[in-house]
């Protein structure tokens, strides 16, 4: 069944065949099969015409924590009324979805799945870590599996009292029994976290079992989050919220991708990620979310662009690239995050003739039609 999208005012490809106008492109299954321009498209079995609107990637959310239970709006309250961020509140969490019954985890999960999908995000990386027992973790990972494309195992989440067993757990009987539901692993290598040999430790062994690696690192001070993230090439250093020159000189030199979370760090008070020093630095930039109902709830990727342009001095193709096509790479798909022949049929129409309005008009929702694996999720309005 090929589906030809048409009269594209501006196509975003993230691809080789960069920037098009008046352009079109056919969807033949999954997958995209034809890019070009509108007066040679091709016949196909139905047509769409978005009228000259703008057409770009879906969005590619590569950190997130949805797989959770319970409320923390009264911890949100006290810190906008002056109270500190500290990482020791993840344990209300924690304690809410073991408590939790499979089916409302589902259901919970299922609401910001299609809440983020109905503003364009067609691909959803999340992680576990709100379980921490052996159990726990394993129903995450087996729950998030149902209905996101990429499951991290964060066992390494936050330190309980007996820190040295717990660790040698998650990087041993936890870690066999969740990694045959996950792809990647994470620690959270920050201060009242896990320290950098306690990060190295599970991250070490996770490798060893074939997982790639993320690091939460850098986010509420300067520290060795970063630095660990390279050393141990990992795919992605997540957060990068304190960065010093060396930081910013070792993620530049190496391939791990920067992944910045601006609503989080605005949602905490934290200063902004100094996204131009890194992109000028030739480092590669990510964003995401961090959607977890502590420190950053909302599933709002164009939030994040729209944050990125307008108070992190990116561009607009920047902004574009880190929240599509750079954070597909660090999730080693590269079938997404682009719009040329061969790729997942992942995309999004805007309701505004170019992309640019996603940051001159921010705040307003301008998903037009969102469309994943080559079937509309969100149809055009009708006219």
């Amino acid at each position: 069944m090929s589906t030809l999208i048409t009269g594209i005012g501006e196509l975003t490809t993230q691809g080789g065949l960069g920037t098009l106008h008046n352009a079109a492109l056919v969807l033949e299954g999954e997958l995209i099969e034809w890019v070009g321009p509108a007066t040679s498209a091709p016949h196909c079995d139905t047509a769409v015409d978005v009228e000259g609107r703008a057409v770009l990637p879906g969005w590619v959310d590569s950190h997130t924590h949805l797989l959770f239970a319970g409320d923390r709006s009264a911890e949100f309250g006290a810190r906008m009324a002056g109270e500190p961020y500290a990482a020791g509140g993840i344990m209300t969490t924690v304690e809410a979805t073991r408590a939790a019954t499979d089916d409302e985890l589902r259901a919970n999960l299922r609401r910001l799945v299609a809440e983020a999908a109905s503003q364009g995000t067609t691909c959803l990386e999340t992680k576990t870590g709100y379980g921490l027992t052996v159990d726990d973790e394993v129903r995450l990972a087996r729950l998030a599996a149902e209905q996101v494309d990429e499951v991290t195992y964060l066992g390494a989440h936050v330190t309980p009292p007996d820190t040295a067993d717990y660790v040698s757990l998650a990087a041993g009987g936890m870690l066999t029994a969740v990694a045959p539901h996950v792809r990647w692993a994470d620690a959270f290598c920050e201060t009242g976290a896990f320290t950098a040999d306690e990060s190295r430790e599970v991250l070490t062994a996770a490798a060893a079992t074939g997982l790639g690696l993320r690091v939460h690192a850098n986010q509420l001070a300067p520290g060795p989050g970063v630095q660990l993230a390279v050393e141990l090439q990992a795919a992605s250093a997540d957060h990068c919220t304190h960065l010093t020159a060396q930081d910013i000189d070792a993620l530049a030199g190496s391939t791990t991708v920067a992944t910045l979370l601006p609503a989080c760090d605005l949602s905490t008070r934290q200063p902004l990620p100094p996204a131009r020093a890194l992109l000028d630095a030739g480092a590669r930039v990510a964003l995401a979310t961090n959607c977890n109902p502590g420190s950053s709830y909302t599933t709002s990727m164009p939030y994040c662009v729209a944050t990125a342009v307008l108070q992190m001095h990116m561009t607009i193709d920047e902004a574009l690239t880190a929240a599509t096509r750079t954070p597909a790479l660090s999730l080693n798909r590269p079938d997404l995050g682009h719009l040329t022949p061969g790729a997942r049929a992942d995309l999004q129409v805007l309701d505004a003739p170019s992309a640019t309005h996603l940051a001159y008009r921010p705040g307003v929702p301008l998903t037009w039609a969102v469309w994943r694996k080559g079937t509309s999720s969100r149809p055009a309005p009708a006219r």
